[in-house]
């Protein structure tokens, strides 16, 4: 008989089972299909984002430019609009730039060897300031009403939003590659030790890159759903949004020094960000105390794993001194 193992990842699912109790107790607007809607409607371009970013961290790099890119990516799309471009080119073009984006920080990490954190701390700046130049002071926000309602109106005869349809495709195929791809195993290797990785055979500059550009892309996804959700384009979106994907990704689980991560955690982890989110919402909690949750969460991310170790190495230990004295007693 196998012994049950509690991870991560299944320590996670449970908090989602009790904080979504505690909720439903909290409050009786909790639990009713107008709520779980704005639940899918809030976490959706943070899930997008986590998705590409989970790639990211596993293979040992990070980014924090994303909500950058997704601004980026609404502002141009807008500002393409507003010249005349037709709505649907637009919104390609747009996530054209998002993906460009990312591809250009995948070039300065990988070929030009800079540090992620640093170039992407200095990329979340200058992506910002191209949205403001594409529209200044002016958001662009007389959209096509038949696009605009695919960012708030339901699947017909659902409650489920339309973000859900992409949503749901999307994580079904970061979970298929990572887990089940030797792209996947790569990112993995890569993660663990990207030096050894090269020395078997591993393109590990050309792997870093596809992984920025696909969190470009993600981001620029990201930048779409926003835009349609809210029925505005405006370079000042998404403010933060960086922050609450890095604490969804690393409270999912994956291991912000690489090499370690699953997608159905982060993807439990983002539900469980929605939940506490509307919850705290329904208890009257501000707008700028709901900062504190994403903080947390990013806290007790790096703390938590290493109390866990921590605990599981001195039970170890102490197991296997016990046993130690068993055997010297009986000899």
């Amino acid at each position: 008989m196998t012994r049950y193992q509690l991870t991560w990842d299944k320590g996670i699912a449970i908090f989602l089972v009790v904080l979504t109790l505690l909720g439903t107790y909290s409050s009786e607007y909790f639990a009713t299909t107008s709520n779980l809607t704005f639940i899918i409607r809030d976490i959706a371009e943070i899930a997008i984002i986590s998705l590409g970013m989970a790639y990211l961290i596993i293979s040992g790099e990070i980014d924090l430019s994303v909500a950058s890119i997704l601004s980026l990516t609404s502002a141009s799309a807008g500002f393409l609009f507003r010249e005349g471009v037709p709505f649907e080119w637009a919104l390609l073009i747009g996530l054209l730039v998002g993906t460009m984006a990312g591809l250009f920080n995948g070039v300065l990490v990988a070929y030009l060897g800079l540090p992620s954190l640093a170039v992407t701390i200095a990329t979340m700046a200058l992506f910002r300031g191209m949205g403001w130049i594409l529209l200044g002071n002016k958001p662009v926000n007389q959209l096509p009403s038949e696009w605009v309602a695919l960012g708030y109106s339901p699947i017909p005869g659902t409650f489920l939003p339309w973000t859900t349809i992409p949503l749901i495709a999307l994580i079904a195929i970061s979970w298929i590659v990572l887990h089940h791809t030797k792209l996947g195993r790569w990112i993995f290797a890569i993660g663990t030790n990207a030096e050894a990785a090269r020395f078997s055979g591993i393109p590990v500059k050309r792997v870093k890159l596809g992984l920025f550009g696909f969190t470009g892309f993600m981001s620029g996804v990201a930048g779409i759903v926003y835009t349609l959700r809210f029925a505005s384009s405006s370079p000042d979106g998404a403010l933060g949004y960086e922050l609450a994907v890095i604490a969804a990704v690393l409270f999912g689980g994956v291991s912000i020094a690489g090499g370690i991560g699953t997608v159905w955690g982060v993807v439990i982890a983002v539900l469980t960000l929605g939940v506490m989110r509307s919850a705290l919402q329904l208890i009257d909690f501000s707008a700028n105390a709901l900062l504190i949750v994403s903080g947390a969460l990013l806290w007790i991310s790096v703390i938590a794993p290493k109390v866990t170790e921590y605990v599981r190495s001195r039970s170890q230990r102490a197991g296997t001194t016990t046993q130690t004295k068993k055997v010297k007693a009986k000899t």
